[in-house]
C-alpha cells in the first residue's frame, strides 16, 4: 500500500468532504501518522472510513469524525486539555499538537501503556497520561480549558462543567443511540452556558457514564 497516497485520499475524500477545512487541522493529519498508532492487525485499515477496534470492546473514532472533533474544538496554542478516553493516543497526540498541555486519561491501564510507547516515539512531550476513571477527577481541583470526551454520554453530567476555566470548553458526544449529537458547550459564568451541535453520529457509552448521570446540565 502507498501509505502516502492512502492518506492524501483520507484527507481529501473523507475530511475534506465532511467540512473540514481548517488547514491547520488538515496539515496535522499530515504532520501525525495515525498508522503509527493503530493495533499492528489493523494497520492496514488506518485511512478507512471506520472505527478501529482497540480492544475491551472499544474502538477509535472515524478518521473523519477525529478531525471534525478538532476543528469544533479550535485549539489555542495556550489551552490546557482533558481528554477523556485516551484509546490508542492518536488523538490525544492531534491535541497536544495544537495545545499547551493534555491531561488523557482512561480506565483501562493496558490503554495507557500502549498510547505512552506510542506517544514517546513521536517524540511529544507535553501529555500526561493516567489510568482514571472520569468521575474520579470530580473530586480534585485541576480546571482546563478544553474536556474532549471520546465516548458518548445519555446526557451532560453538569459537574464537568465546573472543571472548566472561564470561557472553556467541552466536547461531548451526547444522546441515546442512535439519536447523538456532537456537541461544543461553552462555560459563560458560573451559572450560565451555551450549547452548539455540529454533526450527528452514534458512539458507545463512556463506562460509567449511565449509573453515574445523577447531575444533569
Amino acid at each position: 500500500m502507498d501509505i502516502e497516497l492512502a492518506r492524501s485520499n483520507m484527507i481529501e475524500q473523507q475530511i475534506r468532504t465532511w467540512e473540514v477545512l481548517d488547514m491547520d487541522v488538515l496539515e496535522l493529519l499530515n504532520e501525525i501518522h495515525r498508522e503509527d498508532f493503530m493495533p499492528d492487525e489493523y494497520k492496514d485499515l488506518s485511512f478507512a472510513d471506520i472505527r478501529i477496534p482497540l480492544g475491551h470492546e472499544q474502538t477509535t473514532m472515524s478518521p473523519k469524525v477525529e478531525a471534525r472533533l478538532l476543528q469544533s474544538i479550535a485549539l489555542q496554542a495556550d489551552d490546557t486539555v482533558l481528554e477523556v478516553g485516551t484509546g490508542c493516543g492518536y488523538l490525544t497526540t492531534l491535541l497536544a499538537k495544537s495545545a499547551k498541555q493534555v491531561k488523557s486519561i482512561d480506565v483501562y491501564p493496558d490503554f495507557i501503556t500502549s498510547a505512552n510507547d506510542k506517544i514517546l516515539k513521536a517524540e511529544i512531550n507535553n501529555i500526561e497520561l493516567e489510568s482514571a476513571d472520569a468521575y474520579d477527577l470530580l473530586d480534585r481541583t485541576e480546571k482546563y480549558d478544553v474536556i474532549v470526551f471520546t465516548a458518548s454520554l445519555p446526557k451532560m453530567d453538569e459537574r464537568f462543567l465546573n472543571l472548566l476555566n472561564d470561557n472553556g470548553r467541552i466536547f461531548a458526544i451526547l444522546g441515546e443511540s442512535p439519536a447523538m449529537e456532537a456537541c461544543v458547550l461553552t462555560k459563560q459564568s458560573e451559572t450560565n452556558y451555551s450549547r452548539k451541535s455540529f454533526f450527528e453520529i452514534d458512539l458507545p457509552a463512556l463506562i460509567g457514564a449511565k449509573q453515574k448521570e445523577a447531575f444533569e446540565f
